[in-house]
């Protein structure tokens, strides 16, 4: 029987762990949007773009993912491919309800954002770059919440486990007015970048003013530094609006989302299948402009926290800022 903690299961990349040892910037990437957010070759070219957008930053890249009992903190090109093209029904999800059943088989799990905080944190990274962050589902068509409705393990993540999370928002599917209460509840600093609004994550713009916003990444960072400095014990999300050049308008963004919604409860489509199928019938529904803005928001994002991890750094070293 295996007694192993999380730091005893740790197979941390040689590139990754001599940038860690030498206080030089690293981002943390997820393997859920390879293993299960977006079909072959996309999710290889995807996550090629963004660890190639973290190097162009000036951090080396970590995703992480996990294979035969073994939390992998950076993937070699040989192991990205594999899991792009592992078959579907092999790879199972890791979040941390599902963690212990992900180590406790043979295979590959695609690391979710609660997982990958999980090996991130463990093998000392700061800095996490994911898409959108999960949260609190849509109430029933009655308007109703009654007595159980669904929250992702995301948002107790958060609060838990200190890291700079760079998103473009919370997932626009959800109801993101109630996701940033329990943030708020919760303890999770939310701040947007250069704009007085929250990102939308397909728009830039998802109606609701941040939380918090800065100016700039330079202002984020010192943002960021602060409140990782204090022990507080959570993370802060840290906010990008999705490129203009690739963003839908809001008023498609929330129609198409809206009438996915609708027709999920028309279909009885809830669970873990939810999202997925949400995240499909808004594809139909606009085209594919919504995937041409999902993958530009990460590969984005992936950059943004290079940046940002870089400055953490140079903070830590005073008179190199």
């Amino acid at each position: 029987m295996s007694r192993l903690a999380i730091a005893d299961r740790l197979d941390v990349l040689p590139a990754v762990a001599e940038a860690l040892a030498a206080g030089l910037p690293v981002v943390a990437l997820e393997s859920t949007l390879i293993s299960h957010g977006l079909p072959y070759p996309q999710n290889l070219e995807v996550a090629r773009a963004s660890e190639a957008a973290v190097r162009e930053s000036g951090a080396v890249p970590a995703t992480v993912a996990i294979r035969d009992g073994r939390f992998l903190v950076g993937l070699a090109a040989d192991d990205l491919a594999a899991l792009a093209t592992a078959p579907a029904p092999q790879v199972v999800k890791a979040a941390r309800p599902s963690l212990a059943a992900a180590l406790a088989r043979d295979g590959w799990a695609g690391t979710t954002v609660s997982a990958t905080m999980i090996g991130a944190h463990a093998a000392g990274i700061r800095v996490f770059a994911t898409g959108g962050i999960g949260g609190v589902h849509r109430p029933a068509g009655n308007g109703s919440y009654g007595a159980w409705f669904d929250i992702s393990s995301d948002l107790d993540e958060l609060a838990r486990t200190p890291l700079a999370v760079v998103c473009a928002g919370p997932k626009a599917i959800l109801d993101v007015a109630a996701t940033l209460e329990v943030l708020e509840t919760r303890g999770v600093p939310v701040v947007a970048i250069g704009q007085a609004s929250l990102p939308g994550f397909f728009a830039r713009d998802a109606g609701l003013p941040a939380p918090a916003s800065v100016p700039d990444e330079d202002a984020a960072a010192a943002l960021v530094a602060t409140h990782l400095g204090l022990g507080l014990g959570s993370s802060i999300l840290v906010c990008v609006p999705v490129p203009e050049a690739d963003a839908l308008p809001r008023e498609i963004a929330v129609d198409a989302v809206e009438r996915a919604v609708a027709d999920a409860e028309a279909s009885g489509v809830a669970g873990p299948a939810l999202t997925p199928w949400l995240l499909a019938r808004i594809a139909a529904l606009t085209d594919g402009a919504s995937v041409r803005a999902n993958t530009a928001l990460i590969v984005n994002n992936a950059r943004v926290a290079g940046r940002l991890a870089a400055r953490l750094v140079e903070a830590d070293r005073p008179g190199l800022g």
